[in-house]
């Protein structure tokens, strides 16, 4: 009897996993198919799996079909926190700081038009008012995977427009992931409610800084302590596991999983074990990858698709143009050449994986049209199609454009551009002013955090006991005590403050920050206590914590000062490791800096600079030559080249595809990262007397930075020649040391 309630239980749960396992097995089976096709092809990946997925659907009888849409829709899911949790370790928060006014400015114009436009064409088309506010978000965020893929292919990675695209990548990343939470609010509340956006808004960043901070804090601290039990397999195991961890802590506090995966990625991706899980990841990503396109692509119903073809093609021109131009737009606004902002724009005019998830959002919520979620597929298939042929082709429109335009624009666009990128200096006030801000923003949401965890988890465990609320009273304020000292009583920027304190000026508004600053302490202090006892009895407990505070100042000073410091060794420690410089772009043309490895098989070899003839050849600038721990700055022509020599290069876009062939013809090759060094390029203004009616070359001698740029009355030089003499207002590129560049930029 036993033995067949066995066989009854094993039948039962076979019946249950059939329809999930049969469906996984025919959508690999796809995925594989696809890929054998699509490489043949050369076409993206991506349009192969939303192909086969569309052919293997139910709707088709000449193909095995899937028997349960509710298991795709599993599989969907999981493959989405999979891939945003791949996407989260190519994030990294770190990028995002470092992401330019260029790309920002690029990014935020496009999102702000893309949305607005999408969402009038959607009321225009007759749809819904949900379905058109998805759709403007969906079409307001291009495609990581398709760009990078094309850039590969293409071989344009070195240009200059390709890091300004990246970095309006990262952007837009982040706004997607706001878009999330900001859209399931409206759907929510089913109105665009402003407190309610803001609300979300507030919340999110709260989450978000906590996330970050005590990630940072603990997790690479994790993986240094066991770094000697972390086998491949462990390390894959406990970085799936914190994965599904933040999921789960995402779900919980009322974000989507997919926010909870992306948010540890990112973290991950701070760790110095980086690479090596983003290596070990990538079988997981590259299998959940193709089962979320595919079972995308198995999603849409071809008869939506016949009854919408109008609305997709007028979307997809929209999604083409709009985007082109409005990125196209942003970069102009930010100060870029007019090749510059075409190639970008051009390169953003498509939509991908996160306009997949915005709209599969609507559709679980159910907020939207059954329609919208197929005509998203079949916009962002066309766009994968049309990207690598817009790509290669944006240099060409972008000079035909230049010819076509009236000589006056190009010339205004060519000045505005070398003005906008003019380096500005920053006030000392405006030193202060951020970094005070900063410091009250970032210990406000850890002291709250921390109050809120200990009213919540720490108050319930010792309320039974006779003194329970003093205990967890005590014990939360010993925990923000360093970070009440910090926020109240930490000196930020004390040379700059004390240069403000002698401009009379600023000394009311130094006041008023400091008081600001204590005063939230104080209220720190009293909202913990209110909270575990009587307004008497707190008031009474506030008197005590606030002489204990002034007592052991040193104390809380030593201890945060040891958080503080454990916490930047752990978010440093990947960069100080290895920096990724490659594409290291600060000049207002296509001049730019790029890096390569001298292989020992080179025949550049032992041979000098001169001999090579770098610069009169082909117009490259050697900025410097790090040779193992040391570093050439502006070698002379009699330095020789050795094997292993890391070199940085300046020149224009040609300029690097020539001297990139001119490598490989001496079996040299580009390395993937190289190590930061002190060498930078900077811009100044010749402003100063002493520099005025002098030559370039006594330039160099003054500051031994090499210019290798110049912008006089709207032309430009590249490689001006040493006997050029410089005059008042000249705005010259040059290279050299960051103290020296920068004592010259504060002397201006």
């Amino acid at each position: 009897m036993p033995h067949m309630i066995a066989l009854s239980a094993a039948a039962e749960t076979t019946h249950h996993l059939q329809p999930l396992i049969s469906d996984l097995g025919l959508i690999l089976m796809t995925a594989g198919i696809a890929v054998l096709l699509f490489r043949r092809l050369k076409q993206p990946l991506v349009l192969g799996y939303l192909i086969a997925g569309f052919l293997a659907g139910n709707h088709f009888d000449f193909f095995p079909s899937i028997t349960d849409m509710k298991s795709v829709e599993v599989w969907a899911e999981i493959g989405v926190i999979f891939l945003l949790f791949s996407l989260g370790l190519e994030f990294s928060f770190k990028k995002l700081m470092k992401v330019g006014g260029t790309s920002s400015v690029t990014a935020i114009t496009q999102i702000m038009f893309m949305t607005i436009i999408g969402y009038c064409v959607g009321q225009w088309m007759g749809w819904g008012k949900m379905d058109s506010i998805f759709l403007g978000a969906t079409l307001s965020i291009s495609s990581t995977t398709i760009i990078i893929r094309a850039f590969d292919e293409l071989g344009v990675k070195g240009k200059k427009f390709v890091g300004i695209v990246f970095g309006a990548l990262i952007v837009e990343d982040i706004v997607a992931i706001l878009m999330l939470v900001l859209l399931s609010t409206i759907a929510v509340s089913d109105q665009v409610s402003g407190t309610a956006l803001l609300q979300s808004v507030l919340k999110l960043i709260f989450f978000l800084i906590i996330w970050f901070l005590g990630g940072i804090f603990i997790i690479p601290t994790i993986f240094k302590k066991a770094k000697h039990l972390l086998t491949d397999e462990m390390l894959l195991i406990i970085s799936l596991a914190l994965c599904l961890m933040m999921v789960i802590f995402a779900s919980n506090v009322g974000f989507s999983p997919a926010l909870g995966a992306f948010i540890m990625g990112s973290i991950i991706a701070e760790t110095t074990m980086a690479e090596k899980i983003e290596h070990l990841i990538q079988p997981v990503k590259d299998f959940f990858g193709a089962v979320f396109f595919v079972s995308v692509g198995m999603l849409i119903n071809p008869v939506t698709l016949v009854n919408y073809a109008l609305p997709v093609a007028i979307i997809t021109l929209l999604t083409i143009f709009g985007k082109a131009f409005s990125s196209s737009i942003g970069a102009l606004i930010s100060g870029q050449p007019l090749k510059q902002s075409v190639q970008t724009g051009m390169s953003l005019a498509q939509i991908g994986e996160f306009s997949f998830i915005i709209a599969t959002l609507g559709m679980t919520l159910k907020v939207t049209s059954d329609f919208l979620y197929p005509i998203i597929v079949a916009v962002s298939a066309i766009t994968t199609f049309t990207t690598p042929f817009l790509i290669k082709y944006s240099e060409r429109f972008a000079f035909f454009l230049e010819s076509k335009m009236p000589k006056k624009w190009v010339k205004n666009i060519n000045r505005y551009s070398v003005n906008a990128q003019a380096i500005k200096s920053v006030s000392t006030w405006q030193i202060v002013l951020r970094s005070s801000i900063t410091q009250i923003i970032l210990h406000t949401i850890i002291i709250t955090a921390i109050i809120l965890l200990s009213s919540k988890f720490v108050a319930p465990l010792v309320a039974d006991t006779r003194f329970g609320n003093t205990l967890a009273a005590l014990l939360t304020l010993v925990a923000i005590a360093p970070f009440l000292w910090a926020l109240s009583l930490r000196r930020v920027k004390v040379d700059e403050v004390e240069a403000l304190w002698e401009e009379r000026k600023y000394r009311g508004a130094l006041l008023m920050l400091i008081l600001i600053r204590m005063s939230l302490g104080l209220f720190f202090v009293g909202f913990l206590l209110n909270i575990f006892f009587s307004p008497l009895v707190a008031f009474v407990a506030l008197i005590i914590a606030i002489g204990a505070y002034q007592i052991f100042p040193k104390k809380l000073n030593e201890q945060y000062h040891k958080i503080e410091n454990h916490f930047l060794k752990n978010f440093n420690d990947r960069e100080n490791k290895k920096i990724d410089r490659r594409y290291a772009n600060l000049m207002p043309w296509d001049g730019h800096m790029s890096f390569f490895e001298i292989k020992k098989e080179s025949n550049l070899v032992g041979q000098t600079l001169q001999e090579l003839k770098i610069r009169e050849q082909l117009g490259i600038n050697i900025a410097y030559i790090k040779r193992g721990e040391v570093t050439i700055p502006i070698p002379t022509k009699t330095e020789r080249l050795f094997p292993g020599d890391e070199i940085c290069v300046i020149g224009t876009d040609a300029q690097i595809a020539e001297f990139t062939k001119f490598l490989t013809q001496n079996e040299t090759e580009p390395p993937a990262k190289v190590e930061e060094t002190d060498i930078v390029l900077r811009q100044l203004e010749v402003s100063q007397d002493e520099f005025i009616q002098k030559s370039i070359g006594q330039f160099r001698a003054k500051t031994d930075g090499m210019v290798v740029g110049i912008e006089r009355n709207g032309n430009r030089i590249l490689n001006p020649e040493s006997s050029l003499i410089l005059e008042k207002n000249d705005i010259l590129w040059v290279v050299g040391d960051k103290k020296k560049m920068n004592t010259l930029l504060a002397a201006k």
